[in-house]
């Protein structure tokens, strides 16, 4: 079964809950969203908006997607920053240090990272820097029909934090028979994706290449970029792909399952994955 997503992803808050014109007050459930800054070596790399847990997860994610590593064997160590002179900073920092820092440019790399809780790669989003960082996948990975169309119903079952805030984003790996692996949760997508790949890291599972992942919302062109760095041959979700999404997950050979609903779904591009 697939750890649920951390209970710290949902926040209480007070409301006033309307209704045939009266009111009362009452209580809401919301999507926890804090700040994260990314250190590496003690210098600033980023600071993605995210919903905290499974942290370590994310940066390790983070810096695989971003190419400062290619494996968790790099890092000498990645942790919370325990000493901060601001105290909302307590569990919002989280450093990595490299076992040769040596060889990083951390300036450039910090020119080239932005991030948002909607966007993980704006300004640097080119097809032809995708291709270059992650060559188009080789292997010949297939998916039975069959085995997908069940996925959006596991998803939304191990979806616990989205029950009851309705307003966070999840990520899935699975297995070509529909068995999921493990499940994030996350307010921006591309952190959920980050979660899932750096959980993968973790437990030695890189590179993904008989793996497909499952994402809640659209899929759009970073999300196709995380993939395809992870060696992921099959992208699904429910929604609908970008058209950068398409272009890119064409040329990587990357199979993209939109509309993933009932017993029905669109291939976009690598369609020979799809058994």
């Amino acid at each position: 079964m697939p750890e649920p997503a951390d209970a710290d992803g949902v926040r209480r808050v007070a409301i006033e809950r309307w209704a045939d014109g009266a009111s009362r007050a009452g209580s809401d459930g919301v999507a926890h969203e804090e700040p994260l800054e990314i250190q590496v070596g003690g210098t600033a790399l980023a600071v993605v908006m995210r919903t905290p847990g499974h942290d370590r997860e994310l940066a390790l994610g983070f810096l695989l997607g971003e190419g400062v590593v290619a494996s968790a064997a790099e890092l000498a160590s990645i942790r919370h920053e325990t000493v901060s002179p601001d105290p909302e900073a307590a569990g919002n920092v989280i450093r990595a240090r490299l076992r040769d820092e040596s060889r990083l440019d951390l300036e450039a790399l910090r020119r080239n990272v932005y991030t948002s809780s909607s966007c993980g790669v704006c300004g640097k989003a080119t097809l032809e820097r995708a291709l270059a960082t992650a060559a188009p996948l080789e292997d010949a990975a297939r998916f039975p029909a069959k085995a997908l169309y069940e996925l959006p119903e596991r998803l939304r079952a191990a979806q616990t934090g989205f029950a009851e805030t309705g307003g966070l984003h999840a990520a899935a790996l699975f297995e070509p028979s529909g068995r999921l692996l493990v499940v994030r949760e996350d307010v921006g997508r591309h952190n959920a994706v980050d979660k899932v790949v750096g959980w993968a890291a973790e437990q030695g599972r890189l590179p993904l290449a008989g793996c497909g992942l499952l994402v809640s919302g659209r899929i759009s062109f970073e999300i196709v970029q995380k993939a395809l760095g992870a060696r992921i041959p099959l992208v699904a979700a429910v929604s609908a792909p970008t058209s950068l999404a398409v272009r890119l997950a064409d040329a990587g050979r990357v199979a993209l399952v939109g509309f993933l609903r009932g017993r029905g779904f669109n291939v976009y591009g690598a369609g020979e994955r799809i058994a």
